[in-house]
């Protein structure tokens, strides 16, 4: 890594129902950027789709590079818990979205809370009937 380049970590959380993503800088304390999928669409059934996080990776790469920053380390986090442990259709194109805007993308990494034995699931004994 040179000297110049500035380096940030985009926080990407990824249900199947909305795509948020955080910027903050290298320690995580102070946010730079933030953009969620109700910002960007105006129907509830299209916040967590890749057209949408594409649509917000490419709206904060802007304002990155208006702020010098020219790298992204990738945290990508599902609902975890006892809910899903795969991240939404959103998270892929998000980096790609970064990469394709311009942006260095460094480390990615998967974030997502795996508990060790915590809570019981929703759905009783049986499951969810359909």
């Amino acid at each position: 890594m040179a000297d110049n380049e500035k380096w940030a970590i985009a926080h990407i959380y990824a249900s199947f129902n909305n795509v948020l993503i955080t910027v903050t800088d290298l320690t995580g304390a102070e946010t730079i950027a933030k953009s969620s999928g109700g910002m960007v669409v105006k129907t509830a059934r299209d916040e967590g789709s890749p057209y949408t996080a594409m649509q917000m990776a490419s709206g904060l790469a802007e304002q990155l590079k208006d702020k010098g920053i020219t790298g992204l380390h990738v945290y990508v986090r599902a609902p975890g818990g006892n809910r899903l442990k795969s991240p939404g259709p959103g998270a892929q194109a998000a980096i790609r979205a970064f990469a394709r805007a311009g942006i260095r993308i460094g480390r990615i990494e998967d974030v997502t809370p795996i508990p060790h034995d915590g809570t019981k699931p929703p759905g009783g004994k049986r499951g969810r009937r359909v």
